[in-house]
């Protein structure tokens, strides 16, 4: 009762709005441990039942409710917010879909399997191209399968010809959600009640900006597929109140988190 009652007189104190962001469910990329970037990978399976049982059951038990949603222009990231919002009984939300949030690029090694990269240029490359902060992967090549499937995607006709990557790093990555961040920051402190569901490395991207961390603790940030992360922002100020929280039994966060920082079989 005293808890509920400092909620309260808090928020008449302060006026607060929260964001909500979340990496899509399991791909079928996702599944087989390759690299995906811009390939319009679907969800497998356990990614719509991910969505269902863990990111939206989660958001349901936690009783958020929004006004707008957020995604990339890719299958993964759309197909994740439409099952979220049907069990949520609110798929008359307007989305909007920015190519700015697809995944990050991973130029050549798109399709390749981490555990096969791993055997063939050592588990430290392969880290440095996933987490070092200027790991660039090789350009993709007209000689990869994904190379003219991804070129010829109608769903990235708004990507301007010189800003269409043929590989990206994280910092490239951050680079290219900063704009969108700062539109999605601006509603966000009008009252809009925001969800964000997009990929992994734009999921870290967006932390980074939220939380204002250094190169070097991005680096180590990990995120598990389907778990929500609440955010709450002072209206007036702009500031960041507290931290992130995860919605989710702990352990399976903590078990998810470490098998994506992994490289994988």
């Amino acid at each position: 009762m005293f808890k509920a009652l400092k909620e309260k007189l808090s928020n008449l104190i302060m006026k607060t709005n929260r964001l909500v962001l979340l990496r899509h469910g399991e791909s079928e990329f996702n599944l087989r441990n390759l690299f995906c970037g811009w390939h319009d990978a679907p969800l497998s399976a356990s990614g719509l039942e991910e969505a269902r049982t863990i990111a939206a059951a989660n958001l349901i038990a936690a009783k958020l409710v929004f006004d707008k949603v957020y995604c990339s222009t890719l299958s993964r990231s759309k197909r994740s917010a439409e099952v979220i919002l049907s069990e949520m009984k609110c798929s008359f939300l307007p989305t909007v879909s920015d190519w700015r949030l697809n995944e990050r690029h991973y130029g050549n090694l798109t399709g390749a399997n981490k555990r096969d990269m791993a055997n063939r240029y050592g588990e430290e490359q392969v880290q440095f191209w996933r987490r070092n902060y200027d790991g660039l992967p090789p350009p993709i090549e007209t000689s990869n399968k994904y190379f003219y499937h991804i070129c010829n995607n109608p769903a990235f006709q708004a990507v301007p010809i010189d800003q269409f990557p043929l590989t990206e790093s994280m910092r490239m990555c951050v680079d290219r959600v900063s704009p969108v961040w700062s539109e999605i920051r601006k509603e966000v402190l009008e009252g809009i009640r925001v969800l964000i569901v997009v990929h992994g490395t734009v999921t870290r991207a967006l932390v980074k900006h939220i939380e204002g961390l250094s190169e070097e603790q991005i680096e180590k940030v990990n995120i598990p597929n389907s778990v929500p992360i609440v955010y709450e922002f002072n209206m007036k100020t702009g500031e960041l109140i507290g931290g992130s929280k995860y919605l989710g039994d702990a352990k399976y966060i903590e078990k998810m988190t470490e098998k994506v920082a992994g490289i994988g079989n």
